[in-house]
């Protein structure tokens, strides 16, 4: 159930453009909006789209991957085993500010009297570009041209091209390029009071003095700034260096006042001489190294920058881009009809646009759930990426979902550590974290979450069944699954009461309105999943790979029994039985709780966390985000179409709507189903989930997941994809006015083409020898070149 209304901004000021976000217009009603849609970002660096003068503005924002300030995390009544410090991403200098005077009057968007305004994200270059005609009182007319852009190719470096022109008339110009830190920036004090009035558990500013600063390096018009953060002691670096080109006369003059540091280029403009500059900035950190050696590596960054020049990064930009579509576009066709034609299209590829930005260079990271968009869930990684994000990645850049898993890996210890923590065995990755250190301060919501132990164990199971990577699988993964599945057979026993089946008591499961309850359905399901495939994994490596197998017994310690217990585990695991009606129950307490009263719970009151008191909710059925509905899809080989039909029934009224990951899978289980127009009702909702705001809070960030919910709408939901066991197969049927789908997929080396049509489907192989599929029952053998078109069954 759709709880939440979308907010469609005006599409004269915003036309559809399918390669392209356009604002013809300065509209300031939509600025915090549009500061998070046209952000950039490459993985490891990431801008909100503010304007380049800095203002105006509701909240500036840089961040770096994995750069973060720690706090302590403070209880009103402490307790044992709770999480200790928290993490949150630092909001870095703001590097991007460039700030213009003409006649000594400054450029200021709400009072300038524009001509002409046009800015856009392009999603084919990767770039923020604005042009706008200024006409100042006097009748002069300026020209101001900027593109702003975050390397693919060179990690650590962005860079700005600014172009000011006078048409008419002789000025004199100032150009003001700016490092300052965002904590102290002036620019953005209105919408920070205004951030100040609400509060949101979903987000945390961090205080002013966050980052020490050293001494700032002025090296002509090159400034470095070192700091380092006060609690974590993490080191970073920021620097800007210049390229002016013009044939008017200028001079040059560097400040450094304060932490605050500007290059100003004092510019005797005349009619119709350009005043081109270029600003290169970049941005290094670490841990362990002390912010002068930061400082050496900015030097190289910005020395390859200013001698690789603005248009060769530009290029490497589009190449970049121009092999993630090939690898990752769907074409999405609609009618033609009505006034929002095209509109699917656009927020398709700016999901996906988005889903690169947060993943291209994030080598070393993880994910946030905001990507590097916003403050927004505090700079995080949450199951999100394993369940959400990671089947994209799999299916269109596998090299980047394995360094996302062996990011997973690299938490294991920590992982150990915490069970021990917990008189658990095994180990129990983060609910929320940057570091690998637990940082949820809520248990019942967040670190009863056992289940993304088998978030990240399915994920591991679907890279590999997509890429058959086995290597992958015995040198990093197997050492996982044995420290998971030894946690799920700690952490449950064998019920008397239920006949001898394998209970799990006291979790969450992935609905946070319902929690610390026993057997919930989802996380049994998934536990009994990850326990089958480590035994089946561990027994695999004993034959294939015996030396690899005597490494894991010594790293782990891991003894045969082990793997018996597993098995029996599994074989045993409980999950709450279906009632008279074929209804699978959320838990072993959730059909009896009072059902809550929807009719009588206004709009405005959603997200119900924000209006209620959480026992208020959790003594009721009500559904935040899908937990069996996600069973249903992620374990949907378990049960048959009639059973998931009677429980999406059952389930979907009962959700809020309150999580942006409801309604993706809602809508793919929905078309499983048969039900079309809810699937593309929900899958409407989950394309346009922050271009039409629909949680109301796209200011804080994007909605990382639900983005790669919207390519699992496509794939699995639309195009009926399947592919438990990494045996693929397809039951497509579009839905509403689509007319076509076409999508690539990487599996096993292979490249395979699904073009589906309203009538028929093509299957083509463009990479790779055969293949086998299903389409619906039949099984199809794929060679390359070779296109097979299969008709679409009707009802």
């Amino acid at each position: 159930m759709i709880r939440h209304e979308t907010i469609r901004p005006p599409k004269h000021i915003y036309p559809i453009d399918q390669w392209r976000i356009v604002e013809n217009a300065f509209y300031p009603d939509f600025l915090a909006q549009t500061e998070t849609l046209f952000s950039l970002a490459n993985g490891y660096l990431g801008m909100r789209g503010n304007f380049i003068e800095g203002r105006p503005c509701s909240e500036n924002g840089t961040f770096v991957n994995r750069f973060y300030e720690s706090w302590p995390i403070v209880y009103g009544e402490e307790a044992y085993g709770f999480a200790k410090t928290g993490q949150t991403i630092v909001n870095v200098h703001d590097a991007k500010l460039i700030r213009l005077y003409v006649d000594d009057e400054p450029f200021f968007l709400p009072s300038a009297n524009l001509l002409s305004y046009e800015r856009v994200l392009d999603m084919q270059r990767g770039t923020l570009n604005r042009e706008v005609l200024w006409e100042m009182p006097s009748g002069k007319q300026v020209l101001i041209q900027s593109t702003r852009l975050i390397s693919f190719e060179h990690r650590h470096l962005a860079a700005i091209s600014y172009r000011v022109t006078l048409p008419n008339d002789t000025a004199p110009v100032t150009i003001s390029s700016h490092l300052v830190p965002n904590s102290q920036s002036e620019s953005c004090q209105a919408g920070q009071a205004i951030a100040a009035q609400g509060s949101d558990p979903r987000r945390r500013d961090l205080s002013d003095r966050v980052l020490i600063p050293d001494e700032p390096h002025v090296e002509g018009n090159r400034i470095f700034m070192g700091l380092t953060t006060r609690r974590s002691k993490m080191a970073l670096a920021c620097g800007i260096d210049h390229q002016i080109l013009t044939r008017c006369e200028y001079t040059t003059e560097t400040e450094c006042v304060e932490g605050r540091a500007k290059v100003v280029f004092s510019v005797e403009a005349q009619p119709g001489e350009a005043i081109q500059l270029f600003k290169f900035i970049t941005y290094h950190t670490s841990r362990s190294e002390h912010p002068q050696e930061l400082i050496v590596r900015g030097r190289r960054t910005l020395d390859r920058g200013m001698q690789t020049g603005f248009e060769k990064i530009l290029e490497s930009q589009r190449e970049h881009l121009d092999d993630f579509w090939k690898r990752s576009d769907i074409v999405a066709e609609d009618d033609g009809k009505g006034t929002h034609a095209g509109m699917i299209q656009q927020a398709l590829r700016w999901n996906l646009f988005q889903l690169f930005q947060a993943t291209a260079r994030a080598e070393g990271g993880g994910v946030p759930a905001k990507g590097l968009t916003g403050q927004g869930y505090e700079g995080h990684y949450f199951w999100d990426t394993e369940i959400y994000v990671l089947p994209f990645l799999i299916y269109t850049a596998p090299r980047i979902a394995k360094n996302l898993l062996r990011f997973r890996y690299e938490m294991l210890d920590r992982g150990r550590e915490r069970a021990r923590e917990l008189h658990k065995k095994g180990a129990i990755f983060p609910w929320r974290t940057i570091n690998g250190e637990e940082a949820s301060a809520y248990y019942a919501a967040g670190t009863a979450q056992y289940h993304i132990n088998a978030d990240i164990m399915y994920a591991l199971q679907k890279y590999v069944n997509a890429t058959g990577d086995k290597q992958f699988l015995y040198e990093f993964g197997a050492e996982m699954l044995v420290e998971t599945a030894r946690l799920w057979s700690h952490m449950g026993f064998f019920s008397e009461k239920k006949d001898g089946m394998f209970c799990i008591h006291g979790v969450t499961g992935p609905d946070e309105y319902n929690t610390v309850v026993n057997n919930n359905t989802f996380t049994n399901l998934m536990a009994q999943e990850n326990l089958s495939y480590a035994a089946e994994t561990v027994e695999a490596l004993r034959t294939d790979e015996p030396e690899m197998y005597e490494t894991l017994v010594f790293k782990t310690q891991l003894e045969d029994s082990e793997v018996d217990e597993w098995r029996r585990v599994a074989e045993r695991m409980y999950v709450p039985s279906e009632d008279s009606t074929g209804i699978l129950p959320q838990d072993d307490s959730f059909q009896e709780k009072e059902p809550w009263d929807f009719d009588n719970t206004p709009k405005d009151k959603y997200p119900l966390l924000l209006h209620n008191h959480p026992l208020d909710i959790y003594r009721h059925q009500v559904i935040k985000q899908t937990d069996v509905i996600l069973a249903l899809f992620l374990q949907g080989h378990k049960f048959s179409v009639e059973k998931k039909r009677k429980n999406f029934d059952y389930y979907d009224p009962l959700t809020t709507g309150d999580s942006s990951l409801s309604s993706c899978i809602q809508s793919i289980v929905a078309a499983e189903v048969g039900y079309m127009d809810k699937a593309i009702e929900y899958g409407r909702d989950a394309i346009l989930m922050d271009l039409a705001d629909v949680q109301g809070n796209v200011k804080d960030g994007c909605h990382i997941a639900s983005m790669g919910g919207t390519w699992m709408v496509c794939v699995y939901g639309f195009a009926g994809m399947r592919d438990h066991g990494g045996e693929l197969s397809f039951r497509p049927r579009l839905p509403g006015r689509l007319v076509r789908l076409c999508f690539p997929l990487q599996v096993r080396g292979h490249v395979l083409r699904v073009d589906v049509n309203l009538a028929s489907v093509t299957y083509t192989l463009e990479k790779g020898s055969t293949l086998k599929i299903a389409h619906y029952d039949e099984v199809v053998a794929l060679e390359k070149d070779a296109p097979v078109t299969l008709p679409i069954p009707t009802e």
